[in-house]
């Protein structure tokens, strides 16, 4: 099969999936694998086509990311209801620390398709769970979480370091759980 077509596939592979609580990288590595797209050509179109769909997020939302930049550098945190740069920090953390020490592991065990399927399936399974538990809404907005339960969504968001499970998936199962 042509670079070309592959680049196609691959591109609408990435923006189906992108926007959509289902893994873009799981879905990406295992067209790949179906494709017969390996290496480091792969590797590299993966992370640029991706990067792709963040430069996409910073555009779409730039007003509302310069605001929590403003109140970054005048430390302003004091704002009741206001989602802001300490929010966002706390409920990366865990995924940071998490990332950095299974690094090798995640690279060596879970970039394969067999992999990737099972968090996919088991992804799914969390958000149907979620969605179930009809636990108490404690936050209508993203404005209205508090710092424990941005750490609570960050918690959640280390079962996204694993390809196949959803990071918005994960973060939607965090915020109703």
């Amino acid at each position: 099969m042509g670079d070309y077509l592959i680049a196609v596939i691959m591109g609408i592979v990435e923006g189906l999936t992108e926007f959509v609580p289902v893994s873009s990288t799981g879905h990406m590595i295992l067209t790949a694998d179906l494709l017969g797209f390996k290496g480091d050509v792969a590797k590299t179109f993966e992370v640029v086509v991706q990067l792709g769909a963040v430069l996409a997020v910073l555009v779409l939302y730039w007003k509302r990311y310069m605001g929590i930049l403003k109140d970054l550098v005048r430390f302003d945190f004091k704002q009741k209801n206001k989602l802001n740069a300490i929010h966002m920090l706390i409920a990366m953390l865990p995924a940071g620390i998490l990332g950095i020490a299974l690094y090798r592991f995640i690279k060596d065990y879970l970039f394969g398709p067999g992999p990737v399927l099972v968090g996919l399936i088991v992804g799914g399974v969390l958000m149907i769970v979620a969605e179930k538990a009809k636990r108490k809404i404690t936050s209508e907005t993203s404005d209205e979480i508090t710092y424990k339960q941005a750490l609570g969504i960050g918690l959640f968001q280390c079962l996204a370091l694993w390809p196949g499970f959803s990071r918005s998936g994960s973060t939607m199962a965090g915020g109703l759980l």
